[in-house]
């Protein structure tokens, strides 16, 4: 078993409550389901971002496709969806790569935007009204340091975290 499967099934394990028991009960098997269910949906939202982050950092659906077992048009199928703004004071700020998202971002904050979701070369904008800055730091679990300065989760799309400040200041017209 490799590292990470064994990391995996020890977090699942955990999460279930299931101990080092030679059997398991029938609650217990249905623990080990339902925690099985979640990793399962973290996973897949993490392998998500993860083609996210390759797009917008510039690799192409082959190169994509070809590390996943399919064929790029079924990587792109898969993977390709972002979806429509969902309300008036909210837009996507796209395409942008990770090359130069963060100047996007800079702009939009200034002009009262705020980043709530990363999706593949885009990210969705919410208008405040106030100025704002915007980070982008690697994931990790607890970005906690940071809200002393007034940072807080934006979005995380895997591999990076989405920090946010409102600067307090109005938008200029």
């Amino acid at each position: 078993m490799s590292d990470l499967a064994d990391a995996i099934s020890r977090a699942v394990l955990d999460d279930a409550g299931v101990g080092a028991a030679e059997t398991l009960s029938l609650d217990a098997h249905r623990s080990l389901i339902a925690a099985s269910a979640r990793a399962d949906a973290e996973v897949r939202g993490i392998l998500q971002r993860s083609v996210e982050a390759a797009r917008a950092g510039g690799a192409s659906w082959s190169v994509i496709g070809a590390e996943l077992g399919m064929t790029r048009q079924a990587a792109q199928q898969r993977f390709g969806s972002v979806e429509a703004p969902r309300g008036a004071a909210e837009r996507w700020l796209g395409p942008v790569t990770a090359f130069d998202e963060m100047v996007e971002l800079e702009a939009a904050g200034r002009a009262g935007w705020r980043t709530v979701e990363a999706g593949m070369l885009a990210h969705r904008m919410v208008y405040t009204g106030t100025q704002w800055e915007h980070r982008r730091v690697l994931w990790r679990s607890a970005p906690v340091a940071d809200g002393a300065d007034g940072w807080q989760v934006g979005c995380r799309a895997f591999p990076w975290i989405y920090l946010v400040r409102d600067l307090g200041i109005p938008v200029e017209a």
